[in-house]
């Protein structure tokens, strides 16, 4: 057991520095984390991937890339929940409430044909998502909705303007 609590306790801290970097908040109860740590771990055994711990893994690797730890969702969901689907991120640390945030990821089979579909209609250099800089540092990101925050000068989403 002690080699499993090694590797948790490593996780969690490459956790806790990652959050840190990138200007986010892990969720304040350790046992939380940890737990969804040792999920990470067991999914990475599992599939090879560090999915969330707290979704069904369907299909391949690559039918499940969006919800690789932190997932593609994490970002809406603290902006509109104040937390991610499984509760590792948090807007708030101060908050202890239990936050219960519904599941915003479609099922596999909409997820294959919106990329089926956007490959077919999409012109040769046409962009799939919207780009989104940052007004401070000049970071660029292409996603849905800009990063809650900038992951190089910390600056807030409400610093980031949709450029392309």
């Amino acid at each position: 057991m002690t080699a499993q609590n090694d590797a948790v306790n490593a996780r969690v801290q490459k956790l806790r520095e990652d959050a840190q970097a990138g200007g986010y908040t892990l969720n304040p109860d350790d046992g939380v984390v940890r737990a969804l740590a040792e999920g990470l771990l067991r999914n990475r055994e599992r599939y090879g991937i560090e999915s969330c711990p707290c979704r069904l893994f369907r299909g391949s690797a690559a039918d499940n890339a969006d919800i690789i730890c932190p997932c593609n969702y994490r970002d809406d969901d603290l902006a509109e929940y104040g937390a991610c689907f499984c509760g590792l991120y948090v807007a708030d640390a101060s908050k202890t409430q239990a936050m219960q945030v519904p599941e915003r990821r479609p099922p596999l089979s909409e997820r294959q044909r919106k990329a089926q579909t956007q490959q077919a209609a999409k012109p040769a250099g046409e962009l799939t998502y919207p780009v989104y800089r940052c007004s401070v540092c000049g970071y660029l990101c292409a996603r849905d909705n800009p990063p809650q925050v900038c992951p190089i000068c910390k600056a807030g989403r409400e610093r980031f303007e949709r450029f392309l």
